[in-house]
């Protein structure tokens, strides 16, 4: 069942922009005489909207946002590092040319 319009695959992936679900139309209303087994299975079953059809994909999504920003910190925590250690072999190179300048001047 790919059509267009299901929940496999919606007009739009918009939740706001999606029409809420409705009952199931080829099931009869009322059929079955109201017990508490029958009517909280109706119930629930009436209850499950597409927002909470789409739950599972939000939290995905969130997890996946998650996963990235932690990426982009680690990067940026990378290239922190770097650049102190590429700072730290700068000075030593400078110390080095003042001390060959110094001994060079001395003589």
């Amino acid at each position: 069942m790919n059509t267009p319009g299901t929940i496999d695959r919606p007009l739009t992936h918009d939740p706001k922009k999606q029409a809420p679900m409705k009952p199931s139309t080829n099931e009869p209303i009322r059929s079955a005489i109201e017990d508490v087994t029958t009517t909280g299975a109706t119930d629930s079953r009436q209850n499950r909207t597409r927002e909470m059809q789409l739950i599972p994909e939000a939290l995905a999504r969130a997890h996946m946002h998650d996963r990235l920003r932690e990426a982009q910190q680690e990067r940026r925590a990378l290239s922190v590092a770097t650049a102190r250690r590429m700072q730290r072999r700068a000075e030593r190179a400078s110390m080095r040319a003042r001390r060959a300048l110094a001994i060079a001047v001395m003589q």
